[in-house]
């Protein structure tokens, strides 16, 4: 099964490890597709402030705004950016 076959299962109730494993997700499909820079701006977000990790989380959306094939990408961090609030 790709990752285009996959549903992603909307939560929003995902706990700072949670929200890290599905960054850690994201990060390793963008160095799957060849997307290096995306993946670099996914790193270091392991026990970072919220504030860190949104501006990470926004940004990589940004950057992949427009990109319809990488939309399992976009999806997994929309679904982090759903559960923001929750980063203690």
């Amino acid at each position: 099964m790709s990752m285009h076959d996959k549903t992603l299962k909307l939560v929003t109730n995902l706990d700072r490890g949670a929200i890290e494993a599905r960054i850690g997700e994201a990060r390793s499909a963008a160095q799957s597709a060849g997307l290096s820079d995306l993946a670099k701006m996914l790193s270091g977000v392991e026990g970072a402030p919220r504030s860190q990790v949104e501006q990470k989380v926004k940004g990589a959306l940004k950057s992949l705004a427009g990109k319809s094939d990488h939309k399992d990408i976009a999806a997994l961090l929309e679904l982090v950016e759903l559960n923001l609030p929750n980063l203690k």
